[in-house]
């Protein structure tokens, strides 16, 4: 992976790609390909995981299937931190991900084998350390496509994570038909050839299109940084392995006390990363207040991403259990429900690249954005709430439920997400840069963490509890969020 790339002066004049520069097409369709195979085979792995073993699932428990998806994604997210870290120090950003992509299509493979929770829980730990790697890392190459005052950044990262939906999109199609109507095998069969073609688009794009800098560390780790770093994973390693004794010991080490560990890690390490980042000498005082000034909108993100997510748990098992799929000529897959997510973002992101062209400077500011986006995300789930009480728990409703809650949430999630990756670049301290990145992956994994404690109260009767109180959580969220608006522009110090 030792290519050139693209000089400074060069990526700064480049507009080759739809206005755009050309890297941004390497990026596009990279991230593409990984989020057709993630989202293909996240689209099966909660059937495969809780449907019976003569129907070709593995025959877990439901509630255990729906806590081990929630704490999958945190992991996801969670490891976000190992790629920012070794991207920052060791590899460098192109070769991070490149790794990365690697592990991610090993991990498909695995479930492709018919071998049983052994393959499963190998597939997690494989897609869990890969998408750690690439995620943050390729996200953070979209924003050094630009200078700080480059004005074509916002709508890079939208055509961006419009690349992330068209992939995700396909996939629960594809994948969720092979998959739920032929062989779960041969589904994540699909997801790995998937990541095959985004390695392949990578590399082959990379070496010419992409900044020659992200093939360098941007603060190489230093002999005794090393040797630090070595003490505190050896710490760290020991005490996880302290308190795995003392559950077993206590006969408590079971799958649900082991994801209820994991979720406490999920939600600590954001908490430890920002008095980090805060207390660094490395950081400025300007970058210090900014920082600052991301706290508030890294918890309403975490916020929006438990109830986002949960659209792959909490909503696929209504779409499983709770909607009338048969539509006399055709029955539809549950699994092709979670196309709903990328389909209403590809349908809304050209209205909202236009709104905030045309808004210019009178748009919304980040934080603004991040409120409204918050109470809508909480419409979601009170819009839930209606079939449940019209038609009862053990009636099946139609689809048109479904599709309006994720139409709405979807208007919630172009309000946060492309605009907090846009946002986490610009307030990201200079030897911070792919770690702060990372740092906008944890609010997906700490709210995922606490998803993996919360769908376990989704059962059948509590539906109308389950999905009013998590809606007014957002709601609830937002407006706080939206009193602060004033001192957290205050805090960002001229970033918008």
């Amino acid at each position: 992976m030792q290519q050139q790339g693209q000089t400074d002066q060069e990526r700064q004049a480049d507009a080759s790609f739809f206005g755009q520069p050309r890297g941004l097409s390497t990026l596009f369709f990279t991230e593409m390909w990984e989020r057709f195979s993630y989202y293909g085979m996240r689209a099966i792995l909660l059937y495969y995981i809780y449907f019976s073993v003569s129907k070709g699932g593995l025959g877990f428990p439901q509630s255990t299937a729906a806590s081990i998806m929630a704490i999958y994604g945190s992991l996801v997210y969670l490891s976000s931190v190992i790629g920012g870290f070794v991207s920052d120090r060791i590899w460098g950003s192109r070769k991070t991900v490149f790794y990365g992509g690697v592990l991610i299509m090993l991990g498909h493979i695995a479930l492709s084998l018919p071998m049983g929770a052994v393959a499963l829980f190998a597939s997690i730990a494989l897609i869990v350390i890969g998408t750690g790697l690439l995620k943050p890392n390729i996200s953070e190459m979209v924003g050094g496509l630009y200078t700080e005052s480059d004005l074509r950044r916002d709508s890079g990262f939208t055509i961006f994570v419009f690349g992330i939906n068209l992939g995700s999109f396909v996939a629960p199609i594809l994948v969720g038909k092979l998959g739920m109507d032929v062989n779960f095998h041969l589904g994540f069969s699909l997801a790995a050839i998937g990541m095959f073609f985004g390695l392949l688009q990578y590399y082959l794009g990379g070496k010419k299109h992409l900044p020659s800098s992200s093939l360098y560390p941007s603060d190489p780790l230093e002999p005794d940084d090393a040797k630090k770093l070595s003490v505190r994973v050896g710490i760290g390693v020991v005490i996880f392995g302290l308190v795995l004794l003392l559950l077993a010991f206590m006969g408590a080490l079971n799958i649900d006390n082991f994801i209820s560990l994991l979720s406490v890690i999920a939600i600590a390490t954001p908490v430890v990363y920002f008095i980090m980042m805060i207390s660094s000498k490395k950081v400025t005082s300007t970058e210090r207040s900014r920082v600052i000034a991301y706290i508030p909108l890294f918890i309403a993100a975490a916020v929006f991403w438990a109830i986002e997510e949960q659209g792959s748990v909490v909503l696929a098992l209504f779409a499983q259990d709770q909607t009338n799929n048969n539509l006399g000529f055709f029955n539809i897959p549950a699994a092709w429900y979670q196309s709903l997510n990328p389909f209403f973002i590809m349908l809304y992101t050209p209205l909202f690249a236009w709104l905030w062209t045309k808004l210019g400077k009178k748009q919304p500011s980040s934080p603004g954005k991040f409120s409204i986006g918050m109470v809508i995300a909480g419409l979601s789930y009170l819009f839930m709430v209606i079939p449940v009480m019209l038609f009862g728990t053990s009636a099946k409703v139609s689809p048109l439920w479904l599709i309006g809650s994720w139409a709405i949430v979807e208007i919630a999630e172009l309000l946060i997400s492309p605009i907090g990756l846009s946002v986490t670049t610009k307030l990201a301290p200079k030897s911070f840069e792919s770690q702060m990145m990372s740092m906008w992956f944890l609010a997906d994994s700490a709210g995922q963490a606490v998803n993996s404690q919360i769908v376990k109260f989704y059962t059948p009767g509590n539906e109308a509890n389950y999905f009013t109180i998590v809606g007014l959580v957002a709601i609830v969220a937002g407006i706080v969020l939206f009193m602060l608006i004033k001192p957290i522009k205050r805090l960002m110090e001229g970033v918008n």
